[in-house]
């Protein structure tokens, strides 16, 4: 209840409703003078910053520490002492964004460049040049690179013409932009956008392989909350199918135990980059095991989760975690691949 004067009049300002006590029975809205001044703005601005926060502190604690403690809760009605799961979710998202990619500097190394004048020298398309010589006697050899290997199972064509450029042989973009000046490269869309990203990564990496994977891993990781969110409906499916006969949980149940589950992952995520950049930036080499540690905890808190909230015998329990894996494992990879599949298509 705030400080401020009570108004004389009986009609709430929300709502218009007959106010018989300081606050108004139907909207809730406290029956006090609108205006106020600057101090007991701020002073309503920070007590909304503390009572949040006491909420969060207090949520997580329950989080970590009592796994599906925080559904149960929810699904018993017991909501005003933690915070909203869906805000819960958003303000743990925008958290992991805040440290991973400010404060521990794990920008993402972004693989699409535009650059022409670095280094040609990442092992993805053959070694032997393609010479002016055989354009002109137009004596295609066969390409025996990775990329190439690829695309060419991808291109759909049955035409001869097709076949015999999918064989053309180029060492970088000039010699590939070339080719197709002459008509020697008649390949799909998807084809080509496969031979550029090629040339991108050539272009951006060299033949650092480990830079290359590096970048990989912090793309992925920089995925990981569209990912999740995308994932999150169908986990929640899977969930109501595995406890299909337990009538007395619904869909949205299952929903709020995924957000639960989905934020503990986020926390563990976090604390294991934290742990690898302490162990790079210090040498410590042994906070390589504590992360292996921190991940092999989030199969172990699933298990206590739905023991603790479905309240299942143990036995069940695990083979319903195995199959939740298996799916959990499916939906990552899927939704994964998607993401960076469409990263790729608007590159």
């Amino acid at each position: 209840m705030s400080h401020f004067k009570e108004r004389k009049s009986k009609s709430c300002l929300n709502c218009n409703a007959e106010v018989y006590d300081r606050f108004c029975g139907v909207c809730g809205q406290e029956n006090i003078e609108p205006q106020e001044s600057v101090f007991h703005l701020f002073k309503h601005f920070f007590e909304d910053i503390t009572h949040f926060d006491g909420k969060f502190f207090t949520s997580v604690k329950y989080l970590l520490t009592k796994p599906g403690h925080l559904t149960r809760e929810y699904e018993a009605g017991r909501r005003l002492s933690y915070l909203n799961p869906v805000r819960f979710y958003i303000f743990t998202s925008f958290l992991f964004f805040l440290i991973m990619f400010t404060f521990l500097g794990n920008s993402v190394v972004s693989i699409n460049t535009n650059s022409k004048n670095q280094s040609d020298t990442f092992d993805f398309t053959p070694k032997n040049k393609y010479t002016e010589d055989e354009i002109e006697d137009n004596k295609p050899t066969q390409n025996k690179g990775f990329i190439d290997g690829v695309v060419a199972g991808l291109d759909s064509s049955k035409n001869n013409s097709v076949g015999v450029a999918a064989k053309v042989e180029y060492k970088n973009r000039k010699e590939f932009d070339s080719l197709d000046k002459i008509g020697k490269i008649d390949a799909s869309f998807l084809r080509r956008k496969f031979i550029n990203k090629n040339f991108d990564l050539k272009e951006k990496f060299g033949n650092d392989k480990t830079l290359l994977a590096n970048s990989i891993k912090q793309q992925a990781v920089s995925l990981l909350p569209q990912t999740l969110l995308l994932s999150l409906p169908f986990f929640a499916l899977i969930l109501t199918l595995l406890y299909v006969r337990q009538k007395k949980y619904f869909y949205v149940s299952h929903i709020i135990f995924t957000i639960h589950f989905y934020i503990f992952v986020y926390i563990q995520v976090l604390l294991i980059n934290i742990s690898n950049k302490v162990a790079i930036y210090y040498g410590f080499s042994f906070l390589k095991y504590i992360s292996i540690l921190l991940a092999l905890i989030i199969p172990i808190y699933m298990y206590k989760a739905m023991r603790n909230f479905y309240e299942q015998r143990r036995l069940k329990t695990i083979f319903k975690l195995l199959i939740l894996s298996f799916f959990l494992l499916f939906l990552f990879s899927f939704f994964l691949l998607f993401l960076i599949g469409l990263s790729f298509y608007k590159s």
